[in-house]
């Protein structure tokens, strides 16, 4: 059983529980109050605070000081404040708000100016920040006791910053989606702007195409077309078509940056412009693209000058993609126009099965497809290039005279009739061989 001293010690501690129940209560009442009053203060200054919030914005972001960007900002900074001072003065959950419409549409415009989403998130950062100084300045003005202050420092600094995350993820979602499909549209227009100056239907006004595309249409220039041999058509391939262009500039030292439009996900046409013609330009691009750990096949027009240029070199580089493409080799190459007999190659390529059927004829066995029919074939072909010179034929194939000598005699056998009328047909069968590969070749027989 309790003692009465028992008793008695505990009733004190009874009544001191209830008497710190009361005074919570008490402290909460004087926090809510004051948190409402301190909302209802800065909205009867909305104006003021606003004007305030915005030019601090615009001082601290220098993209923001369009003056025709001024009324959005204002809009956007007014319905935050308020839509802010509601969740305040209702102790209203932060999820439970919506971006106000001008906040969406600010974003909207920050993504069509091509402006970085860092900007979008530095206005709600540093928008926090100067409402918080006006808030507290706000609340000095205000009767509370000192320990309701400290509490109602804390609401409010909890409170903006729940708004201000919850509304950094809304504004860029939806600056997200309106740059990916702004960049869509503006990249069509600028890809059909392109496709005009290459079509060359009708004349150009170069000032104006020049602003359209971005490109220096009056520079020298090194057409490209850039492709994955093995693409799954996935957005990361067209990012690192991008990042190659991007550093094969650099690595040129290009005299603006390089022009890309994506034909699809994994294929895109390029140019390089320069100011003065470079030497060695086209040798330049071969090496970096083959040193290059993550280089796409790479197809390269000869260097030229103007808006000609532009679409000649550009044709160049298409062409002799087409007979890289023929061959259907799965592995990344770097071909281009000025490689010995490759545009004379790409002639033909819309015509493979009459060239197919045709290097039959000239060739007869030898346009089989077997290794030994390929060593034969090239040994003839450098042969026959080389002014038929055994000794040229050697050097340049590193083989003995015999070996030369060998092999051409083998070959001559294997075609079935000597060379005397139809030398410049055989040498051209030997080059449409050499470019397409098994493309244009015979079934090898057992």
């Amino acid at each position: 059983m309790p003692t009465q001293r028992s008793q008695r010690e505990r009733a004190p501690a009874r009544s001191n529980v209830g008497l710190m129940g009361a005074v919570d209560s008490h402290s909460d009442v004087e926090v809510r109050r004051g948190v409402a009053e301190l909302a209802a203060r800065l909205g009867d200054r909305l104006p003021e605070v606003v004007s305030a919030i915005s030019a601090s914005l615009r001082d601290d972001i220098p993209d923001l000081r369009d003056e025709a960007q001024i009324p959005l900002l204002d809009a956007s900074v007014e319905g935050n404040v308020t839509t802010a001072l509601y969740a305040l003065a209702h102790d209203t959950p932060v999820e439970c708000v919506r971006a106000p419409t001008a906040a969406l549409e600010q974003a909207r415009r920050i993504a069509q100016q091509g402006l970085p989403v860092s900007v979008l998130v530095r206005i709600y950062r540093l928008g926090q920040r100067s409402f918080t100084h006006l808030a507290f300045g706000e609340l000095q003005r205000i009767d509370v006791a000192p320990h309701a202050r400290v509490t109602i420092v804390e609401r409010v600094t909890e409170t903006l910053f729940a708004y201000v995350d919850w509304m950094s993820q809304q504004v860029v979602e939806v600056y997200e989606e309106e740059r990916e499909r702004w960049l869509e549209t503006r990249n069509s227009m600028r890809a059909l702007r392109v496709r005009e100056v290459l079509a060359g239907r009708q004349s150009v006004d170069i000032v104006s195409a020049i602003t359209a595309i971005r490109y220096p249409l009056r520079s020298h220039h090194v057409g490209l077309v850039v492709w994955y041999p093995t693409a799954t058509g996935e957005a990361d391939e067209l990012a690192r078509m991008q990042r190659f262009v991007r550093e094969l500039g650099i690595a040129v030292q290009a005299g603006a940056a390089p022009l890309l439009i994506a034909t699809d996900r994994s294929t895109g046409w390029a140019w390089l412009p320069f100011h003065v013609a470079p030497d060695g330009i086209v040798a330049a691009v071969r090496e970096f693209s083959q040193q290059h750990q993550d280089s796409p096949s790479v197809a390269i027009g000869s260097l030229a000058p103007g808006v000609k240029g532009f679409r000649r070199s550009h044709a160049q580089a298409d062409a002799v993609r087409s007979v890289v493409l023929a061959r259907k080799d799965a592995n990344p190459t770097v071909v281009a126009d000025g490689d010995p007999g490759l545009a004379a190659a790409a002639l033909v390529c819309e015509k493979i099965e009459e060239a197919h059927a045709w290097v039959a004829e000239v060739l007869g066995g030898l346009a089989a497809d077997t290794e030994s029919d390929a060593r034969l074939r090239e040994t003839l072909r450098v042969f026959l290039n080389g002014g038929a010179s055994y000794t040229l034929a050697a050097e340049q194939l590193d083989l003995h005279f015999n070996t030369v000598k060998y092999r051409v005699g083998r070959a001559m056998a294997r075609r079935g009739r000597p060379i005397t009328e139809d030398r410049f047909d055989v040498e051209l069968a030997l080059l449409l061989c050499h470019w397409y590969g098994d493309t244009l070749l015979l079934p090898a027989t057992p």
